[in-house]
């Protein structure tokens, strides 16, 4: 107990997990088509199972799915099912368990527009799921709640239990005191849009309600939207030029590791009026907006918490026993998830895409978390569950380890439309089932005797009835003591005849002494015995307790039994359907086999007819390759001949040559040493010799069309290459780009040339020869040129491909050497000394030096030609 006289409930310990498991109750509910016209997909087989036909649009087989596949849940509702049905079935055990101390999780799922929120909600006339179970909770416990603010809650997710006379006190304090918001009256007017939710005839209660104990019932509604979570229930002042935005809460986890809504108002309400007029004052601040396939669209999870608080009365079964162990708390959560849904079949823009993408990722962080319980619970693995990943998911973590039973509502639209989302709805779905949940211990039972309210009552109705008629109320206890009366000795007579009579008055006193003692050893005999009598009345009652208990037990673990039983029915006639279809699929599969296995049959045969094919154009094509050969090799042969022979009368008339101009250098020699020997004249007067104009403006020099006279000890040198075939053959000149001018060395000019800075296919098919200009500075600091030659050749494949065969290296010298001077004679005679002179004058001709040089990777009959280019000094 507290200084302000309340006592306060401990943190409720971790209840403690049973080993056996229950599976998740997953239910599915068919809507109706809107139109008539409207394609079905689905098909409502048993009531158990449903089969999902694929649409018109969808007849071909994709991604391996076939065209009709069925699906099984713990109970299918078709069309036709009414609200009350849908609640018998799916929320009414859970609310059972809620007064009896369980928690319970409900929610439902599926794509947008296929009926949730009506589902969870309902309309005027059909309440749905949580207007129910309101109604079925105060039916239950409504002469049994106790007065308001008995109960309190606090901030951390406990329970404070409190005096009648503190709970008065804190009622006027929060009826005096206006900024704390007041709770709706069950006497006030009620929304119209909820007026007849449910009608009196289907009002249902639960059996087995405990009597010796109190209760009461606090409500809150969240919302997560943008996975973050806001209190629905929240008052904010409104303000009209800058409004506040709400506030978003946070999860917390407290000392028993359970997970809650810090900050989240909880209003305690005494009857289903005012709960479900809290929920629609929250209803009315939920997100919702218009789509294209739903007109109010759902943009965020909410959650609906009930929370149920109990405690046993006291020994006497008039108040609430003020023992902070006894308190027990239950809740029941109501989800309505958003529907999952494809932006381009809404066309959400904006703020919609956003909304829709997260509340898209919830959807999928829940799956991952399903798949992750079920990986662990069938393969044995120990994988950690993402469960801190959506604020759906970590909310709600302690169901999913044992804190209580989860059940799902899978809505679907039967619309054509909607056939791939509902596809993977009902994949999601059959994996659910297959997750198992640990099934909780049901909470102790208090010790105190039972019937103390009822034997209270009955007590106070007959003491209201004794005061009507007017009687005495110990009428039985007066009556008994007048017979102990009359059993004591009769008194003396106590007549006093003088005044001086000392006898009479002590004769008296000693008998009533005696009466007083005879009458204090009855009382004590008559206590003794009373005691005796109650303490075997309490073990009679202990007996009695414990055999009921025991009783209660066994038909417990019989009703186990009996679920367990149903349960393996239940597995027995899925495994059943399971294997029907599989078998289904394996005969589709063997009919898909056959199939392929013709296919690869008539393939292999045409295979072997082409491999055929192949082999004879391959034996034709060598045959022709070697004709071919022959043919080359043939004219090769001839041309070698013809080319020896057109070399032997080059050599021998070069020869010829050779040797008449040696006859003329004799026969001149031969002049000079006479003229010599004979008489030297005078010399004539040496003539200046003409300055040559500078190179920039004497055009160049025609080149000879016979080549100029060689040594005979020198061999004949075949011409430049490439200025030889020039003309005849096309090039290809690439010139890559480069840091250095390709301009600054002397190259030879290519003519009917194609230039690319880089090779390709179409440039190489219509040319037969290629050369590469690549340009350095070389180690003493001249920039040099390199020309690389290659021929180009056609391949197999239709391609082109180059063979190197040449290196030609340009470079530039600075010549320091002296022009050569040769000395003529003065009695020369003019005539014969031009005449000898034009391939004698070596100033004349040798105006720039060739250097052949052989290149070191040159092919077969190929030689390096490197030009040297003179320098002005």
């Amino acid at each position: 107990m507290n200084r302000q006289g309340k006592f306060r409930t401990p943190r409720r310990p971790k209840r403690p997990v049973n080993n056996q498991k229950d599976p998740v109750g997953v239910y599915c509910r068919v809507r109706p088509l809107s139109g008539g016209e409207e394609e079905c997909c689905i098909e409502v087989i048993s009531s158990t199972t449903i089969q999902l036909h694929a649409p018109e649009g969808f007849k071909v087989n994709r991604n391996g799915e076939y065209k009709e596949t069925q699906y099984s849940f713990k109970k299918v509702f078709g069309v036709s099912v009414s609200q009350v049905e849908l609640f018998e079935h799916v929320a009414r055990p859970l609310v059972d368990d809620l007064i009896h101390g369980k928690n319970g999780l409900l929610f439902t799922y599926g794509v947008t527009g296929s009926g949730k929120t009506f589902t969870m909600t309902g309309s005027p006339g059909q309440g749905g799921l949580l207007p129910r179970s309101l109604d079925m909770i105060f039916n239950s416990i409504g002469p049994y709640q106790a007065k308001r603010y008995v109960f309190k809650t606090d901030d951390k997710n406990g329970m404070e239990i409190q005096g009648e006379v503190d709970a008065l006190l804190e009622r006027q304090r929060r009826e005096n005191n206006l900024p704390v918001p007041k709770t709706p009256s069950s006497r006030q007017k009620i929304d119209p849009e909820m007026v007849d939710m449910i009608t009196p005839e289907e009002a249902c209660k639960a059996d087995g309600v405990d009597e010796d104990s109190s209760y009461s019932v606090f409500v809150s509604y969240i919302e997560i939207y943008n996975n973050y979570i806001y209190d629905l229930l929240e008052e904010t002042q409104e303000d009209v030029v800058k409004p506040k935005p709400p506030q978003s809460k946070i999860l917390r986890e407290d000392q028993n590791h359970n997970m809650y809504v810090a900050g989240c108002m909880e209003v305690e309400v005494k009857s289903a009026e005012e709960a479900f007029q809290v929920f629609w004052r929250g209803q009315k601040k939920r997100k919702v907006a218009n789509t294209r396939l739903n007109r109010e669209s759902s943009r965020s999870h909410s959650v609906f918490i009930i929370k149920l608080a109990q405690a046993p009365l006291d020994a006497d079964g008039d108040n609430v026993l003020q023992d902070k162990n006894q308190v027990s708390v239950s809740q029941l959560c109501l989800v309505d998830l958003a529907g999952s849904e494809r932006t381009g079949r809404t066309g959400a823009e904006g703020t919609r895409i956003r909304e829709a993408g997260n509340i898209n990722q919830s959807l999928l962080n829940l799956r991952t978390c399903i798949e992750t319980l079920r990986e662990n619970q069938m393969c044995g693995t120990n994988k950690m569950v993402p469960y801190r990943d959506s604020k759906v998911t970590h909310l709600f973590k302690n169901y999913f380890d044992g804190e209580g039973k989860v059940k799902m509502v899978v809505c679907v639209n039967p619309k054509g439309e909607d056939y791939e989302e509902t596809l993977l709805v009902m994949r999601f779905a059959e994996m659910t089932q297959e997750v198992e949940v640990a099934r909780p211990v049901d909470r102790p039972i208090c010790g105190l005797t039972p019937g103390r309210r009822h034997k209270n009552q009955a007590f106070k109705e007959e003491l209201c009835k004794l005061d009507e008629r007017g009687a005495p109320i110990e009428t039985d206890l007066t009556s008994f003591i007048n017979h102990l009366a009359l059993s004591l000795p009769p008194l003396p007579s106590c007549e006093l005849t003088d005044p001086s009579d000392d006898v009479t008055l002590p004769r008296l006193i000693d008998a009533l002494h005696n009466r007083q003692r005879i009458r204090q050893t009855i009382m004590e005999e008559y206590n003794r015995a009373a005691n005796t009598m109650k303490s075997l009345l309490q073990e009679l009652d202990s007996n009695l307790i414990s055999k009921e208990n025991f009783i209660h037990e066994q038909n417990g673990k019989l009703i186990e039994k009996d679920k367990i039983i149903q349960n393996n029915r239940a597995e027995i006639e899925r495994l059943e359907k399971k294997a029907k279809m599989q078998e289904h699929k394996m005969d589709i599969l063997q009919k898909t086999t056959k199939i392929y296995e013709d296919d690869k049959r008539s393939l292999q045969q045409e295979l072997e007819t082409r491999e055929q094919r192949l082999q004879r154009e391959l034996g034709e094509k060598m045959r022709l390759e070697q004709r071919m050969h022959g043919a080359v090799s043939d004219t090769q042969h001839k041309w070698e001949k013809e080319c020896e022979r057109r070399v032997n009368a080059m050599q021998l008339e070069m020869q010829n040559k050779l040797w008449v101009k040696d006859e003329k250098l004799k026969q001149l020699k031969a002049i000079v040493v006479e003229s010599k020997g004979s008489a030297r004249p005078d010399p004539p007067p040496r003539q200046s010799r003409p300055q040559r104009p500078p190179r920039d403006e004497c055009p160049p020099p025609k080149r000879s069309a016979s080549p100029s006279p060689l040594p005979t000890t020198t061999p004949v040198r075949p011409l430049h290459r490439r200025s030889r075939s020039a003309g005849a053959e096309k090039w290809v000149d690439h010139k890559p780009t480069s840091s250095l001018d390709l301009g600054t060395v002397l190259q030879p000019v290519i003519p009917n040339a194609i230039q690319v800075s880089a090779p390709n296919e179409k440039a190489l098919s219509k040319c037969d020869r290629y050369v590469l200009t690549h340009q350095e500075v070389a180690s003493d600091g001249e920039v040099q040129t390199k020309l690389i030659k290659g021929e180009v050749i056609k391949t197999r494949g239709g391609g082109q491909a180059v063979q190197f065969t040449d290196i030609e290296t340009l470079r530039q010298e600075l010549t320091t050497a002296p022009s050569r001077k040769r000395k003529s004679s003065e009695n020369v005679p003019s005539s014969g000394d031009q005449q000898d002179g034009a391939w004698t004058d070596v100033e004349t001709r040798c105006s720039m030096a060739v250097e052949m040089k052989a290149g070191s990777n040159a092919g077969p009959g190929y030689e390096h030609h490197g030009i040297t280019k003179r320098r002005k000094p």
